[in-house]
């Protein structure tokens, strides 16, 4: 318990004082429920306006807002030398002038890479049997003092004679969409804008296909746009009126398609774009089934399918006619097997791959399609990342793969699917040294309150004395079904370079151990992603990597809403917690059918407009309502102003009430980002500042601030 005091002797250097918001009482009646909330207030009516010119914010909040920044740097203001050391050394281990192997398409070769300083990628290409390099697109210069600067895609046309690229410049999530000629550079005058970033080029290179936002940030709606015209003539394609899915779009793998999907939290339908002709209508794979997930690539006269039918929890891979692909005519390729998860698959004119998942560990797999013959990419370390690089060309039997560990830095490999071998094409570097050797990384399993094993991965020194439990990371989503994944992250060595235990808890809501393993983390069934992390930190205190009171707990959005649980279930175990634009006022938030999530979000929260019980239920955890009078561990909340998923909104109000309910511990400190939104700074080298921020904040809760 010695760690949990150490945090007052760093925060307590400042006199500074929190600021109080003002409360001004709502009350609503809600099946019979009384929902009190004194800071409702904080929540713009005008928010759509917000996102597209953050200046719309009301005076009364947006001085709160600057308030609680301004408190937060008064607090940590005796950390500012350990964060601008940090900051150096994260940047430190990143090669300034990094490039990623080239792609080859055709008779070019594309490629990222960044100049030294830089802070946007620049997209690249040269001849594909050598030749001098030609800059497509420099983020650089196309940012200039831009304060946010996101590029969502750039993509080349099939004709290999012009671009179209998309940026969102207030990190809202609204990306504009040009087109440039590479002849002459010149960007053309026609904008398309409010779109999600994504485009398909047609075949002849004279349109492309995109997502338009429609006023409630919601992807509703695929258009045609031609190159040069009025966007106000674009041609709607698709539409899906229900507010509850989403629509996505992306090229098939063989080029002739795009693929339209539309996707709940538990269904999803697919639609082929003929890319070849803009006159055909979209054609419909497999209608809506309630429950029934899938994915589609086409391959030639064929449709290959990922989907969880006809019992296929874990999903299966099946193949059907692609003139007929009603549900009818699907015929299993690859089984189903309970608890081993195929994440997603891809397919090549003669190969068909696909990654797999089981116990938390992925493998890549793959078929020949003449023979029929499966085979494995072999790896030896005990916790591992793999990420498939599909790549542009379709006609090839080469796929190109990373692997990482927490431990090892990224390398990027292809693979000759035919001769089964393998060449590294890039091994991460980094610059200020780094060898594998002198760290240790782990896989243990924590006993839930029912049983479950949930996985843990861990990263420390191999010099790292245990003896009392080390200072401790620990961090968790568990929503979605999203994984955590093992791989390398060389910011976390500032942190276990220094003393700590980086710690990845895979609790239930992920699909680290299957889909019953999301299904076991949502819903009705949420608590137990809650319970699950607190099991992990209990049972790394019982084994001796940390110690009750000394363990920072890390979340960031649904991550964001289990660091809230956790701090009002189990203040006692964490020293500090640290919550990215954290989703903590889930009550009031998915009684909002206005927000931008709320409805396609129903499926994995539950609707508590409709239901009772979703209504109890949410009620029960949810962080902003559930704050106590207890003394709370000190608590770094971080938000971004244009922040379309998690409204700033709400680690404001949360903040407010924390102040004026609990009885000790503390400090309470905000942050919003005012020119940024869900994922922080744009910038490659600005987003180290809240990384550095981050871990100052850590250091400092396990008092090795001057480590």
């Amino acid at each position: 318990m010695a760690n949990a005091a150490a945090p007052e002797t760093v925060f307590a250097l400042s006199a500074a004082t929190p600021p109080v918001a003002d409360e001004r009482p709502t009350r609503r009646v809600i099946h019979g429920r009384v929902l009190d909330d004194p800071y409702s207030w904080l929540a713009a009516e005008n928010w759509r306006e917000v996102l597209s010119d953050p200046a719309t914010l009301p005076d009364d909040i947006a001085a709160l807002v600057r308030a609680e920044n301004a408190y937060c740097e008064a607090v940590l203001a005796p950390l500012g030398g350990l964060r601008e050391k940090l900051q150096a050394e994260l940047r430190g281990r990143i090669k300034e002038d990094d490039s990623d192997p080239p792609w080859p398409d055709g008779r070019f070769a594309y490629f990222d890479r960044y100049r030294e300083g830089g802070e946007h990628v620049l997209y690249c290409r040269t001849p594909r049997g050598g030749g001098a390099e030609h800059i497509l697109f420099d983020g650089d210069e196309e940012a200039g003092d831009t304060h946010f600067f996101d590029i969502g895609q750039v993509d080349h046309s099939p004709d290999h004679a012009q671009i179209a690229w998309s940026v969102d410049d207030k990190g809202s999530e609204y990306y504009s969409i040009r087109t440039r000629a590479l002849e002459d550079g010149e960007d053309r005058p026609d904008i398309v804008a409010h779109t999600d970033g994504s485009l398909v080029w047609s075949a002849d290179s004279r349109s492309f296909y995109y997502v338009r936002v429609d006023e409630n940030h919601r992807t509703t709606q695929i258009f045609r746009h031609d190159v040069g015209a009025d966007p106000s003539a674009d041609v709607l394609t698709v539409e899906e009126p229900d507010p509850a899915w989403f629509v996505s779009l992306h090229r098939s793998r063989c080029g002739r398609f795009a693929i339209v999907a539309i996707r709940g939290h538990d269904a999803s339908e697919c639609h082929l774009i003929d890319l070849r002709d803009k006159d055909a209508a979209p054609r419909l794979v497999a209608p809506r089934e309630a429950k029934l997930l899938y994915d589609v690539e086409p391959h030639g006269d064929d449709l290959y399918i990922r989907a969880n039918a006809d019992g296929a929890e874990d999903f299966a891979i099946f193949r059907a006619p692609l003139t007929s692909a009603a549900r009818a005519d699907w015929r299993p390729v690859v089984p189903h097997v309970r608890g081993r998860l195929i994440v997603i698959g891809t397919v090549y004119a003669r190969h068909l791959a696909w990654v797999e998942r089981e116990n938390g560990l992925p493998r890549i797999v793959i078929r020949d399609l003449v023979s029929g013959e499966d085979h494995a990419i072999a790896f030896d370390e005990e916790a591992y990342a793999l990420r498939l690089q599909p790549g542009v060309e379709f006609d090839t039997d080469i796929l190109r793969f990373t692997y990482s560990s927490m431990t090892t830095p990224e390398e990027t490999y292809d693979y000759d699917m035919r001769a089964r071998t393998r060449v590294l094409l890039k091994r991460e570097e980094i610059p200020s040294g780094h060898d594998p050797r002198n760290y240790v990384t782990r896989r243990l399993f924590a006993r839930a309150a029912d049983g479950a094993e949930v996985p843990v991965t861990l990263l420390h020194r191999a010099d790292l004395h245990l003896e009392g439990g080390a200072p401790t990371l620990l961090y968790g989503y568990g929503a979605y079904g999203h994984p955590l994944s093992a791989s390398f992250d060389s910011h976390a060595l500032s942190l276990v370079d220094r003393g700590f235990v980086y710690a990845l808890a895979h609790t239930r809501g992920g699909t680290d151990k299957g889909w019953s393993w999301y299904e076991n983390g949502k819903l009705e069934r949420k608590p137990n992603t809650f319970s699950d992390f607190i099991a992990v930190a209990r049972h790394l205190i019982a084994t001796g990597y940390a110690r009750e009171g000394g363990i920072v707990a890390q979340g960031a959005s649904a991550g964001g809403l289990l660091m809230g649980v956790i701090a009002n279930e189990a203040p006692e175990l964490f020293a500090g917690i640290i919550a990215g634009v954290p989703f903590v006022d889930v009550l009031n938030t998915m009684m909002r059918d206005d927000l931008p999530l709320t409805p396609p979000e129903w499926e994995e929260w539950g609707n508590p407009i409709a239901d009772v019980a979703a209504y109890d239920r949410l009620a029960a955890y949810s962080p902003y309502d559930n704050v106590a009078a207890k003394s709370y561990p000190a608590i770094l909340a971080l938000a971004g102003l244009t922040d379309p998923r998690v409204t700033y909104w709400e680690p404001l109000k949360w903040a407010a009430r924390l102040r004026s309910a609990m009885t000790g511990g503390g400090p309470v400190l905000l942050r919003t980002n005012m020119e940024a939104g869900h994922a922080g700074a744009s910038g490659r080298f600005e987003r180290l500042e809240e990384v550095a921020l981050e871990w100052a904040f850590a250091l400092a809760c396990a008092g090795r601030a001057g480590a």
